[in-house]
């Protein structure tokens, strides 16, 4: 599990940047990575291309995005309600509790 340090800025987490990357690829199917990278550098003064990559590798090893050359797409993860299993498309069936438990997923 990730633990970030009691007195560090949330908004620079790599979870909560995660975030912003994931609203961005929800608009298109793939996207050209510097435009993505362009865009977050641009949301705050004190992100730096490295975090952007660091971001980006957190999001991969979750099975959330996926590469083709230099683009870059959201894996669409489907959700059954009924019995709340949660199926990621590379991955097998998992069932979820709550949200804590997703974040430990990755």
């Amino acid at each position: 599990m990730i633990l970030p340090h009691p007195e560090s800025d949330l908004s620079m987490n790599i979870m909560v940047l995660g975030v912003d990357i994931i609203k961005q690829l929800k608009k298109q199917d793939f996207l050209l990575l510097e435009d993505v990278l362009s865009d977050f550098i641009k949301k705050d003064t004190r992100r730096t291309p490295d975090l952007f990559f660091d971001t980006l590798t957190f999001l991969y090893s979750c099975g959330l995005i996926e590469k083709k050359d230099y683009k870059i797409k959201l894996i669409p993860i489907k959700i059954n309600n009924k019995n709340r299993e949660m199926k990621l498309l590379p991955m097998s069936i998992t069932k979820i509790k709550n949200k804590q438990e997703m974040l430990l997923l990755c």
